[in-house]
């Protein structure tokens, strides 16, 4: 049957929107799964980074197994991982059973995320998917502003587990119209780069377990250095093969031209600054400053609500002017904002001190958002940008969690759960650490080049000019 257009706006953006709010949601509620689960950060930031190494190492996979088997397939199989996953969460009994549900849904969500955006872009004209790509990306930065809010209110009103149980009934509606709904199609029977995903998921397991233990043992201790040699030698091993292999997971011969090098860099940098420090930012506003989680979430608005009004002033700012000023002012903003949080945590911070740093912060977050992919995108070629894309959204996946590793290894060497003063004492420096990220994803942004495209042309070549968070 003849697909509506408008039905397939709605079921991919649904599902979209579901893994971008669940990505945030959890990071609410893990200070009230903690205390149930009698379970520390270091044991906590894996609900995180497993669901963030599954989406990472999953992602070019899934896309590649939606060409050759059929897209809509492919999608319905991922919405439907991502529920019955959710109700495994929902369902954990231990912070060990919560961890591998959660890489199952991410999963879930690495077949969700490219193919969700394929599949729209497919059922529109060309000159519609600009826009129709704005209001797809309007809904993550709408994902972003109400995770923490949503994550909170639903905690507090009911229990943690419900976090979870939200997304069944929607992934079960989704899942059987989709069926109906969506139309098919397919691309490319490209190979799939097995031994490409082990070895960089192996590898980001073994050097984020090195990091996570770092914390508590010590760096020159013998488990965190054989892991962390093990996952370095890993990840040296995956870029050894990425240069031989037919069809590799991530082309080496990208990252020759220099802006791609330097946006992927910055995109890494950024994302990791993002997601480490609102995992600090929460834990310290619930456990150091008393919030409840509904509180958190509203605190946190300065910061995560700005991208819905900066992102599309900024992108505009960045088609005019070039994008290596937008994102360089971005995140030194950003990294200017978390400093001064981290500076002033342990001195008497008051909240309306806090709020305006978090909002520089969030301006500057705004800025980078959608400039870093523009600017990534236009340094290769028109037919290399579906390649770009997934190698960028894989690099800001990877980002995420290594920043969230070194942020908890950091905290757990200078403070502790024990008290409000302990919490503080390991927020400073593991939030200073974020903002360090920040700062050295400002100096990577200098290295790009002058934009030749702007975001409109990228689109109607098929590229995906927008961050996602999921």
């Amino acid at each position: 049957m003849p697909h509506n257009p408008r039905a397939v706006l709605g079921l991919t953006a649904t599902s979209y929107f579901m893994v971008v709010l669940d990505s945030l949601v959890v990071v609410t509620a893990l200070p009230k799964i903690g205390a149930q689960l009698h379970a520390g950060l270091p044991t906590l930031q894996w609900t995180v980074n497993s669901y963030g190494i599954a989406v990472a190492a999953g992602i070019i996979a899934a896309a590649a197994l939606g060409d050759r088997i059929g897209r809509k397939r492919m999608f319905i199989a991922g919405v439907m991982l991502f529920t019955l996953s959710s109700a495994a969460c929902a369902l954990s009994d231990s912070a060990s059973a919560l961890i591998v549900a959660r890489a199952v849904q991410g999963l879930g969500g690495a077949a969700i995320l490219p193919l969700s955006l394929t599949i729209l872009i497919g059922a529109f004209p060309l000159e519609r998917r600009g826009m129709i790509i704005g209001i797809y990306g309007g809904l993550a930065g709408l994902a972003v502003a109400a995770g923490p809010l949503v994550g909170g209110a639903v905690t507090e009103g009911l229990s943690w587990h419900w976090i979870f149980w939200i997304n069944v009934p929607i992934g079960l509606l989704a899942s059987a119209l989709c069926v109906r709904l969506l139309p098919e199609s397919r691309g490319p029977h490209a190979r799939l780069d097995v031994p490409g995903i082990l070895l960089v998921a192996a590898g980001s397991v073994s050097f984020v377990w090195g990091l996570t233990r770092s914390g508590a043992l010590g760096f020159g201790s013998a488990q965190v250095l054989t892991t962390l040699i093990a996952g370095a030698l890993l990840i040296a091993a995956f870029v050894v093969w990425e240069g031989r292999a037919p069809a590799p997971m991530v082309p080496l011969r990208l990252f020759r031209e220099r802006g791609f090098a330097a946006g992927n860099v910055a995109s890494f940098m950024m994302t990791g600054s993002i997601f480490g420090g609102g995992f600090m930012i929460i834990q310290y506003a619930q456990l150091a400053r008393g919030y409840s989680p509904v509180d958190t979430g509203v605190r946190l608005l300065p910061l995560l609500a700005t991208p819905m009004f900066v992102s599309p002033l900024a992108g505009a700012l960045g088609d005019r002017i070039g994008p290596r000023p937008v994102i360089a002012t971005g995140l030194t903003l950003q990294a200017l904002g978390f400093g001064w949080v981290a500076a002033r945590a342990g001195s008497g911070l008051s909240y309306p001190e806090m709020a305006v740093a978090l909002f520089v912060a969030g301006v500057g977050i705004s800025m980078a958002l959608p400039t870093v992919p523009t600017a990534v995108l236009s340094a290769v070629r028109p037919h290399e940008i579906g390649t770009a894309s997934g190698v960028t959204t894989t690099m800001q996946r990877f980002g995420s969690v290594f920043a969230v590793a070194i942020a908890t290894a950091v905290f757990t060497g200078s403070g502790s759960f024990r008290s409000a003063h302990d919490v503080t004492a390991g927020f400073g420096p593991a939030l200073g650490v974020c903002a360090g990220l920040s700062l050295l994803g400002a100096l990577a942004a200098l290295g790009i080049r002058a934009q030749e495209r702007p975001a409109a042309t990228i689109v109607a070549e098929g590229g995906v000019p927008i961050f996602e968070l999921g």
